[in-house]
């Protein structure tokens, strides 16, 4: 587990968003409303898709912890707000990077390697701005040859 450290930069978004738990993943639900409705959005930005999370100050990844979840793709103004999307702009971070190749069924276990092992052993900690995962070309929904990059947000550790 070898990622890259980079600075995403201020970037605007437009989309569709839901709360919800680990315990009550609502992603699917959230994904099937936005991906009908994408093509109505203007200014978009690349080809790319954006499964942004969202996390409660002091976020514990307990079972019933709600977080809010953003379907979204990058735009370069918010002109033209189609009805029943919102906005979202992240700031400028710093990210650890990881590729993931392989279908849904296992990127919770991806997920916990890169939260109990990688940053552990890091000099970073977890930030406070928000994760996702960029959906580019090589995404293809729950195929084992699927690829995403997973933007985990860091801070260097004090020392």
């Amino acid at each position: 587990m070898n990622p890259t450290i980079k600075t995403f930069p201020t970037t605007k978004f437009i989309g569709k968003n839901l709360s919800f738990t680990y315990a009550d993943y609502r992603a699917f639900e959230l994904w099937s409303s936005f991906m009908p409705r994408r093509r109505e959005i203007q200014n978009v930005i690349g080809s790319e898709l954006y499964n942004i999370q969202i996390n409660p100050e002091n976020f514990d990844f307990q079972p019933n912890t709600p977080f809010t979840k953003w379907a979204v793709v990058a735009v370069s103004s918010f002109d033209n707000i189609p009805d029943g999307m919102e906005t979202l702009e992240i700031q400028e971070g710093l990210y650890a990077v990881f590729n993931y190749k392989g279908n849904q069924a296992n990127v919770a276990v991806f997920f916990n390697s890169i939260y109990t092992e990688w940053l552990p052993n890091s000099d970073y900690v977890l930030g406070s701005h928000p994760q996702f995962e960029i959906l580019g070309e090589k995404y293809k929904n729950n195929d084992p040859n699927s690829e995403e990059e997973i933007w985990i947000p860091i801070k260097l550790r004090d020392l």
